[in-house]
């Protein structure tokens, strides 16, 4: 699941390097999207997004790397779903480890925050939500299904190479029996977005300090990548569950030179990120 997610990112070797070198661009213009900063704020998040940059360079490149590594050596062989899982954890912790990196920038920001900048994240999360529920909520579950298997195939693909008749058939039926719901993910986005919106909301008008402010946002990112609620809880880990297992089967469905060409695609991102780990 991780090696598709990471496909669907890193698409081809020139993408891996021209994406991640104008990644700091591209995060101040997706984050100014947000919360329309003002130019003092501007200016101090183009900084530090200049040193989140060079540290996740430096320290988190090498750690993508050895867990490609590892991917590579279990490419040769079937997988086991729980196997599968390990790297979903893995990937997890990753992204904790940038958002703990993050806070010291974050939690000025969030105590500086404006009224009105506030309102423009309400709206922006509103225009998310009208668009996923265009693109998903609103499509009939045969149209749903279409959809959801063209993107798995296209991921699987540019792993593997062209899959064959049986193997898009399983993968169909993969997604026909998955328990993928719109409406309970865009639920989920929705309270993520509150939470989001309560949390800086408060730090805002009671002007929080900053160890009151850094705890309050850990335990709102940590509530976002693990549901407070229980039955929200387990279907998001019902559908992790659920993708794990459908990559070990898709994957030991492999043949042998759709394996070699998923090594080839492993080792070359892996050249990237040594290469972008030392600044080129």
């Amino acid at each position: 699941m991780v090696l598709l997610t990471v496909a669907a990112g890193l698409a081809a070797c020139s993408a891996v390097r021209l994406g991640y070198n104008t990644l700091g661009d591209v995060a101040y213009w997706w984050l100014d999207s947000y919360l329309d900063f003002t130019p003092q704020q501007a200016s101090r998040v183009r900084e530090d997004l200049v040193r989140l940059h060079q540290w996740h360079r430096s320290e988190e490149l090498p750690r993508f790397e050895q867990m490609l590594q590892r991917m590579e050596q279990l490419v040769p062989r079937d997988v086991t779903p729980e196997q599968a899982c390990g790297f979903m954890t893995e990937f997890r912790e990753r992204l904790l480890a940038v958002a703990r990196q993050a806070e010291t920038a974050a939690v000025p920001l969030a105590t500086g925050l404006e009224p009105d900048q506030l309102l423009h994240l309400q709206h922006k999360y509103e225009k998310n939500n009208a668009d996923y529920t265009s693109e998903w909520v609103r499509l009939g579950p045969a149209e749903q299904k279409e959809k959801r298997y063209r993107q798995f195939l296209d991921r699987a693909e540019m792993i593997y190479g062209r899959l064959d008749e049986p193997q898009r058939q399983e993968l169909r039926r993969d997604v026909d029996r998955s328990i993928f719901d719109p409406k309970r993910i865009l639920t989920e986005r929705q309270r993520r977005q509150q939470d989001a919106l309560q949390t800086v909301g408060r730090i805002v008008r009671e002007r929080v300090a900053f160890d009151e402010a850094r705890v309050m946002l850990r335990g709102y990112v940590e509530r976002a990548l693990t549901p407070p609620g229980a039955a929200a809880r387990a279907y998001q880990d019902a559908l992790v569950t659920e993708g794990c297992r459908h990559f070990a089967i898709l994957h030991n469905s492999t043949t042998l030179a759709q394996r070699e060409a998923a090594v080839r695609r492993l080792r070359a991102w892996q050249r990237d990120l040594r290469e972008l780990a030392t600044g080129r």
